[in-house]
C-alpha cells in the first residue's frame, strides 16, 4: 500500500475565506482540502489543520513513521517555530513548505523562514490553488526515489 501524503496547515488557516481575503483569497480550507484530494487522485492523503504548535509537531512525527511526503503551510509558525523545524528535519522523505501569499512582497517580518533551510522545496504566492501543484510535486518527488 502506498504511504499517504500529509498536508499540514498551521494557525489561522481554518479561517481561510474569511481572513484577509485581499491576501489569502476567498477559498475556504474545506475547498483547499477538496482540491488536494482531487490532485492526489488514488494516492492516500491525510489533511489536517491546527492552531497548536505541539499538535503539528506530533503530526510530523506521525508522518515520519507513516507518510510518503509532507506539504506543509506552517503559517505564523514559519517564522519562529524551532520545534516544527526540528521535527521536519527528522522526516526522511520530501517536504514542501507552502505559502498562499508571496511572503516576500509583505512586511519584513515575513521574509525569514526557519523551515526553508530544512525542506526539499518552497512554494509561495500561488494562491490556494497552488496546493494542487504542491500535491503533484510531492507525488513526483516520491515516485523518483
Amino acid at each position: 500500500m502506498t504511504k499517504p501524503i500529509y498536508v499540514l496547515n498551521g494557525p489561522n488557516l481554518n479561517r481561510l475565506g474569511k481572513r484577509e481575503p485581499e491576501i489569502y483569497g476567498s477559498t475556504t480550507l474545506s475547498e483547499v482540502e477538496a482540491m488536494c484530494r482531487d490532485a492526489a487522485g488514488d494516492w492516500p492523503l491525510v489533511f489536517r489543520q491546527s492552531n497548536s504548535e505541539s499538535e503539528l509537531v506530533e503530526w510530523i512525527h506521525e508522518a515520519a513513521d507513516d507518510g510518503a511526503g509532507i506539504l506543509i503551510n506552517p503559517a505564523a509558525f514559519t517564522f519562529y517555530s524551532m520545534a516544527i523545524m526540528d521535527a521536519l528535519k527528522m522526516f526522511p522523505g520530501p517536504v514542501i513548505e507552502f505559502h498562499i501569499s508571496n511572503v516576500h512582497k509583505r512586511e519584513e517580518m515575513y521574509h525569514r523562514s526557519l523551515m526553508s533551510g530544512v525542506v526539499t522545496a518552497v512554494m509561495i504566492g500561488l494562491g490556494a490553488r497552488g496546493y494542487q501543484a504542491g500535491i503533484h510535486e510531492i507525488k513526483r518527488l516520491v515516485s523518483e526515489v
